[in-house]
């Protein structure tokens, strides 16, 4: 088991910036993949982004696709999301997730998480 915990989130106008980051403790991070997912009240929790063990497979929601960027520092047991060009619409509570069934591709799927974080809300003004 992997725990998690998110960290960064706040308010932000439209068109700002904000760094997420999902630091990781307990089962080998570096054999997971990792992603981070979304919810805003009243939605059902959305894929955002995801990335694979070493970093070299990363994944993007269409709607983030160009604004946000997923990194990973295995030294560091820690992922991040860079939020650029911040819109109203990506106002929810973020979710980081370790995967394990496959390290080498970057994780769609909620079902292919196996542990999560509390989550850190993230509000954008227009």
């Amino acid at each position: 088991q992997v725990q998690l915990k998110e960290s960064g989130g706040g308010l932000m106008q439209a068109g700002g910036s904000l760094r997420l980051s999902c630091a990781a403790s307990g089962r080998t991070f570096s054999t997971s993949s990792m992603g981070w997912f979304r919810q805003a009240p009243g939605k059902e929790r959305e894929f955002v982004a995801a990335i694979n063990w070493s970093g070299g497979s990363t994944d993007y929601a269409d709607s983030v696709r160009g604004r946000f960027t997923i990194t990973r520092d295995n030294a560091k047991n820690t992922i991040y999301l860079q939020m650029n060009s911040l819109k109203p619409e990506d106002t929810a509570v973020y979710y980081c997730g370790a995967g394990f069934s496959s390290r080498y591709r970057a994780l769609q799927h909620a079902y292919e998480y196996t542990d999560w974080g509390q989550g850190t809300q993230v509000t954008v003004s227009s």
